[in-house]
């Protein structure tokens, strides 16, 4: 097996599942909300488009991970790739799930701000609340390598 792509490349596979699905559901709602904007003749707040990249970082953080699990020059075999093998799938899906909720949240953000014009500090700290799992989940994995 390639290093890096069937073991722990798993935890970066599936945090940018995570992040496109992330970004897509708040890409959508983006639009829709400069759409309805755009239509009442109201100015259609660009700031959205921090809410739409928001989940991007979950790629980089099963990236980072990735590379700590080949770092540990944990041999291929056995127990050692066992290990590989779940800390890359659970550590990816929990990150990608985090991408995917921060997006669901950021497209309802999103709405909000398109319909009011107000809260973007408070969207932000939301979107960060959520983002903070991904965090915990990468360092409580790099910490938990041999």
């Amino acid at each position: 097996m390639i290093e890096g792509l069937g073991d722990a490349g798993l935890s970066l596979a599936f945090a940018a599942a995570g992040s496109a699905l992330g970004t897509g559901v708040a890409a959508m709602a983006a639009v829709g909300s400069w759409k309805k904007a755009f239509l009442r003749n109201k100015s259609a707040p660009f700031t959205m488009v921090a809410f739409v990249g928001a989940p991007l970082t979950q790629t980089i953080y099963g990236f980072l991970l990735r590379n700590e699990i080949i770092g540990a020059q944990l041999p291929a075999t056995g127990a050692n790739y066992t290990l590989q093998m779940i800390m890359g799938f659970a550590a990816g899906i929990a990150m990608g799930a985090s991408a995917y909720m921060q997006g669901k949240a950021a497209a309802r953000a999103c709405d909000a701000l398109a319909e009011t014009g107000k809260g973007f500090g408070q969207y932000i700290m939301v979107l960060g609340i959520v983002e903070t799992v991904a965090l915990f989940v990468m360092v409580f994995s790099m910490m938990a390598l041999p």
